[in-house]
Order: C-alpha cells, then structure tokens, then sequence
C-alpha cells in the first residue's frame, strides 16, 4: 500500500522471537555479581526463606532494584524481567513478590538491619575495587568523604497508613535522607532513607541523629567515629544544638545551616566592610555582588559546641526578587556553621553551597521508585524505600566501576534507560553458550560491551 507519511508503513503482530528489550540491563545484573550484593542479600534474608521455596528473597529483592533502576514504580513492574528469562533468570511471580514483601513487613526491623547489613558488605567492596573512583578515596580533613543529608515529600493519594498532612497543605510522608556526595564526577548514592509521617518535624534533632548514625554505620569501616575526614553536611534543618553536639561527640566534621538571630540588622553593622571577602561561583571565581564573612564572635553561642563557627553570606537579591523583611541594606544574609578550622571563608562556604548537589541526588530517587510509595503498610513502604536506596546504589556503583571516565557516570536514569538499558538484543544458543547479540544500530552498543568487558574483568567476590 502506498502512504504519503513521513514514516514507513510496517505490518505489526505478536510473534515468539529470541528478542530482548532491556538488554542493557545486562550492566546492572553484572554488577550485582562484581558487588556480591545477590549472596550478600540471600544470606541476610536466610531466615526469611521458607523450607521449598523456589525463590531466594535475595535474588527477589534484586530484580526489585533492577526493575527499578530500568523505570519500574510498583511491585507488579518486575513482570518486565520476567518475560526475558534469558537476561534476568527466574523471575518470581507477583503474588509470591507481594507475600516477601509483607512477610519482611511483618518483622520489619530485623529484615531492614539484614538488608542493610548486605548493603554495607556491598559498598565496601565496591569502593574497593573503584579505587581512584571512590569517593573516599584519599579522604582527608580537607578534602572529606561528604554526606548530605535532607528530607522530601513524597505525596500519598490514597489514606495509607501514617500518612498525613504535611507543612506545604499536602498529604503523605515526609523522609530524612542520607546521600554519599560523589563530587562532580558522579550522581552520589544513598546510604539511609529513613521513613517519617507527613507530619514530622523538619529540624528533629532525633531524626537527624537516627539518619547520621546509620549512615555512618554504612561506610565501609562502618566506625561510629571516623573523625573529621568525614563531613555532615545540612540545611538549616540540621543546625540544632543537640545535633551539632552530637556530632561534636562522636568527632565528625559538619557544616550545617544557621538562623540568624534577631539582632542580626545590629550585628551586620558591627561588621567593617574590609572584613567582607568575595564569594565563589561554582568555578572557583569571584562571584560578583556576593561575599563572606565570620560572625562568630558577635554571636550569643551559649549552649553549641565550643569549636563551633558561624559564616555568613550576603547577596543582592537578583533583579524581581522578593524583597524579605530580614533583608539588610540590600542584601540577603544567609549562615552556616561548621566546625572546621582551616581553609579560607570562601572555600567553606561554597563546599556548604554545594550541598545543592543533594537536591538533585533526591530528585534521581524520586525517578527510581521514591516519588511513590505503593503500598498501604507503613513498614511495607519502609521496605520499599530500602529498595529504593538500594537502587540508587546499584545506579552508582554501575556508574562507578563500569563508565568511569565517561561521561555517561553522571547521565540521569532518564537518559541511562533511553540510551542504555533499553537497547534492543537477540538471544543465541551456540557451543552449549547463551549469547546476548546488541543491536550494532545503536549509537552506545559499544559503550555497553566496554562497560560489561570492565566489569567481568573485576575479580569475583570470595565465596
């Protein structure tokens, strides 16, 4: 038949082909191999496992991630890895995916210590084997291993349990996340998400101390006291006393917003305009209109930790900004704290601005199953945001020992899954070998057989 579109005229049907869809998948189930993360997760989860059960719950929880990482946003969207067996192996079924889920639910606090005790075995082998490309690598007092921490909303649309309203009118949850900074040559990862009412508070110093444990207790040497070559970094919401003291006691850097006191329009005229010093912009440049500033000493600190700093910022609003009524002669006057000593003023004040970077870390999360919370539970849904931190992982460690170097360990999960994950692919049988045949039509085959050529040349985890 003739047509007079711009695109070909193709008969369409459904046939039994040796296709695959989400070939590229392949890089992710790669790296569960290199990570251990698949044993890791099948011997915490044992206990778990009924007598005759076809399926591992670890192996159940990972097609999870995979599923999610691949653009999955429910349970039931792992039947997209079922119907290609030859990449991802037996895939359990949604009925018996659903009853795992409720059975950890169930003992919800012991199932998460065991996840995130395979998690924990899991990182450390990974930054083992990225080497130069782990962000801790040669982590110093000026130059710390950075972890970010910061809570979202995520909308409930239907009354699910301990949801409620939240302090922007809506109606959901409210988690505290913890996010291991990556610097600019990553996405960052997540170590903790940590899940909360709607209602709670922004600044509880509790929760706060709840997610800085634990994401401490997720790096490698897992010790409680790492020292200063880690830094906590904050909003203002993390800039409480009994959480910068609490800090201050288990030795860890921090760098956490301020609120300035009333009296800041009489302590900024305290302030001789030669003590000002130009800020940075992102490139290490004088940032125009904007400088820095200690206002330690004009403060009242009574009750904060002794070694504490306060910097603050100031900038003219830009042209059609709001005007506040805490602005002071034109400028917006903005403070961190922070406990380091050394470096100059502007350094540490744009290492603080760059916990921006989390914002975006919390924005890929919420493309890779955070943006939603399926499940009625609330310990169901608290299993689920385990899966999601786990999915930000495996993200970050595919990126991590498999394109480093590239730019591609920066691309979103948009890009990730339009460019690589779902390349098309034949299946093969030759010589007793299964055969994954990428599509030569795409522009980033290559960049997959060298992504899996890197991966399959790490040694193999220690049975």
């Amino acid at each position: 038949m003739k047509t007079t579109g711009l695109y070909p005229k193709v008969h369409v049907d459904a046939a039994k082909v040796a296709a695959v869809g989400q070939a590229g998948g392949v890089l992710l189930t790669e790296a569960i191999l290199v990570a251990g993360l698949d044993r890791g997760l099948s011997q915490a989860l044992g206990r778990w496992r009924k007598p005759l059960a076809v399926h591992d719950p670890g192996k159940i929880i990972c097609d999870l991630v995979i599923s999610l990482v691949l653009g999955g946003e429910a349970l039931s969207d792992v039947s997209v890895l079922r119907a290609e067996p030859g990449v991802y192996g037996c895939v359990a079924s949604d009925p018996t995916v659903s009853r795992l889920i409720t059975v950890l639910a169930e003992d919800a606090d012991q199932a998460l210590n065991a996840i995130a005790t395979a998690r924990q075995q899991a990182r450390a082998r990974v930054w083992n084997l990225a080497g130069v490309h782990a962000p801790d690598h040669e982590a110093s007092i000026e130059s710390p291993l950075v972890i970010d921490l910061d809570a979202s909303l995520i909308t409930a649309h239907s009354d699910k349990q301990n949801a409620a309203p939240t302090f922007k009118r809506g109606f959901g949850f409210h988690p505290l996340l913890a996010f291991c900074d990556h610097g600019p040559a990553g996405t960052g990862e997540a170590l903790v998400a940590h899940l909360r009412p709607g209602n709670a508070g922004s600044n509880t110093a509790a929760d706060h101390i709840t997610v800085a444990q634990a994401a401490l207790a997720q790096l490698p040497e897992a010790n409680p006291r790492p020292g200063k070559k880690v830094l906590i970094r904050a909003d203002g919401a993390g800039g409480t006393k009994d959480f910068t003291k609490w800090l201050t006691r288990h030795r860890v850097a921090y760098s956490v917003g301020f609120t300035l006191p009333l009296d800041t329009t009489s302590l900024y005229k305290q302030v001789p305009e030669w003590v000002w010093t130009a800020a940075l912009d992102s490139n290490d440049n004088a940032r125009e209109g904007a400088d820095v500033a200690e206002f330690t000493g004009l403060l009242n600190l009574d009750g904060w930790p002794k070694d504490m700093r306060v910097i603050v910022r100031r900038e003219r609003p830009h042209p059609g900004a709001q005007l506040r009524f805490d602005d002071v002669d034109g400028y917006r006057l903005t403070a961190f704290a922070t406990n380091t000593r050394a470096g100059k003023l502007q350094d540490l004040e744009l290492r603080h601005r760059r916990r921006a970077r989390c914002e975006d870390r919390i924005r890929i999360a919420k493309d890779t199953g955070l943006n939603n919370l399926p499940l009625h539970g609330f310990d169901q849904n608290r299993i689920w945001l385990q899966i999601v931190a786990l999915a930000s992982e495996l993200q970050a460690w595919t990126g991590m020992l498999a394109l480093a170097g590239h730019e591609a360990r920066r691309w979103e999960p948009k890009r990730l899954r339009y460019r690589l994950f779902t390349i098309p692919a034949t299946i093969a049988h030759r010589a007793r070998r299964m055969i994954l045949h990428l599509s030569d039509c795409c522009p980033w085959a290559g960049l997959i057989l060298d992504a899996i050529n890197r991966l399959r040349q790490l040694p193999a985890p220690a049975t």
